[in-house]
């Protein structure tokens, strides 16, 4: 047989049983038993005087009920975990204990009231939300990169061997039309020979064009060919120059080498305009578009600022980081932006007019909703949910769940927001128990 509960644990059996309904889904018709069990075991060792009549208590939830039923707790407003029975202060900071009820006439997100002196112990904070403009842009971290369409690789359209080789590391400038070797090729040697043959025979002007074109077309240059015309004499070795300017980043030939057409023999990268390449998360992409300004700022240049525009959107995002490539553009006259140098970069979006803006602070973020506190006036507060939209200088776009006007809490949010979700955790067992017992 059931030992009967004295008339002090019953408190804590109500407490237990609200525990059991919200963890392990107990249906109402054993939870109706055993709270009567306990009530009933309780009453017969005690015989307490009943607190209300059982009309008044016939038209009570359970919750209500229990409610009626459940001494206050006390609690200290800066740290929760300091629960007391009585009335008393916090040993941690010393402040008044204030008693802890619940609401049970409240919604889901139950109005949280709280009293001046606990407001301002608390340090809540609020400000109103408005129309405001805010800026777009993003901040973040490119690293600098040649402009693959001002890079020009250097070969020789004809076998032979490099007697010659002006350029001897990767990192040499090179400027466009600069003789950076030259060549020794039996291809274009016979071809010399050719072209002045047809220059000694009289009324072959096509013959010669045709000797002129070959010469051309194994790349020798139109001042070698002018010059072996003028001397009436071959060159034994032609000249081999840059087609572009720039510094070398690669160098594939040394002085003696042999060579054939598809050997690289030097790559040049134009530094008078580089790229820089930045990630931008998938959140931020929305209004990027081809065009806009941007700037970027390097540590080995403090307080210069470079000024640019993008100039390409790449097409899909990185999988692995779920960022999207961005290119951007910019001009490096004096040659100070290096290869692999990381800059901090900022791309500009324009304005964007009359939004419903709050502070950021504001918001707390749970990772499946965002959430404000609204202050309702009279020491009341409202959690509401709400739709982010662009953040931009510390302020955040609301889509929905705000108004302009609404006064919302930018400090002490978060213990108030716990408050409520704590009395809407006995709120949902409530709400659970007709379904119940339809079910039952």
């Amino acid at each position: 047989m059931i030992e009967p509960l004295p008339a002090f644990a019953i408190p804590l059996a109500i407490r237990i049983w609200a525990v059991e309904v919200n963890t392990y889904k107990l249906s109402y018709s054993s939870i109706a038993g055993l709270v009567l069990a306990v009530l009933i075991g309780g009453c017969a060792e005690t015989e307490p005087k009943p607190s209300e009549s059982l009309a008044e208590a016939a038209d009570d939830s359970a919750l209500e009920h229990a409610v009626k039923h459940l001494d206050p707790k006390y609690v200290c407003p800066m740290h929760p975990q300091i629960v007391r029975d009585e009335p008393g202060t916090c040993p941690i900071c010393g402040m008044d204990l204030v008693a802890k009820m619940i609401n049970a006439e409240a919604g889901k997100r139950p109005t949280v009231e709280i009293s001046n002196a606990v407001i301002n112990s608390m340090g809540v904070r609020t400000v109103t939300a408005g129309q405001q403009t805010l800026w777009k842009y993003i901040e973040t971290v490119g690293r600098i990169e040649y402009d693959e369409t001002r890079t020009a690789h250097v070969h020789s359209r004809a076998e032979g061997w490099m007697e010659q080789l002006k350029l001897r590391a990767e990192g040499d400038p090179v400027q466009k039309g600069q003789v950076i070797g030259r060549l020794y090729s039996p291809e274009i040697l016979s071809a010399q020979v050719d072209f002045l043959i047809a220059l000694g025979q009289p009324g072959g002007k096509a013959k010669v064009e045709k000797a002129r074109n070959r010469l051309r077309l194994l790349g020798v240059t139109e001042g070698t060919i002018n010059a072996i015309q003028k001397r009436g004499e071959s060159q034994n070795t032609v000249p081999v120059v840059a087609n572009s300017g720039g510094v070398v980043t690669m160098l594939g030939a040394r002085e003696g080498m042999y060579i054939t057409p598809n050997m690289e023999i030097v790559t040049i990268a134009d530094l008078s305009r580089i790229w820089v390449l930045v990630d931008v998360y998938e959140h931020q992409i929305d209004w990027l578009a081809k065009g806009l300004s941007a700037e970027i700022r390097v540590p080995a240049y403090p307080g210069r600022v470079w000024e640019g525009a993008v100039e390409y959107i790449y097409p899909e995002l990185d999988q692995r980081s779920r960022t999207l490539q961005i290119r951007l553009a910019f001009d490096n006259p004096d040659g100070l932006l290096k290869a692999n140098m990381f800059s901090d970069v900022v791309i500009y979006g324009g304005p964007k007019r009359e939004v419903l803006a709050i502070p950021n602070a504001a918001v707390i973020e749970t990772g499946r909703r965002s959430s404000v506190v609204v202050a309702l006036g009279e020491g009341r507060f409202q959690p509401v949910d709400v739709v982010t939209g662009m953040r931009s200088n510390g302020m955040v776009e609301i889509l929905s769940g705000l108004k302009a006007g609404d006064e919302v809490v930018v400090s002490g949010q978060f213990l108030i927001d716990s408050e409520s979700s704590l009395q809407a955790s006995f709120l949902r067992m409530d709400e659970s128990a007709p379904a119940e017992e339809s079910r039952n």
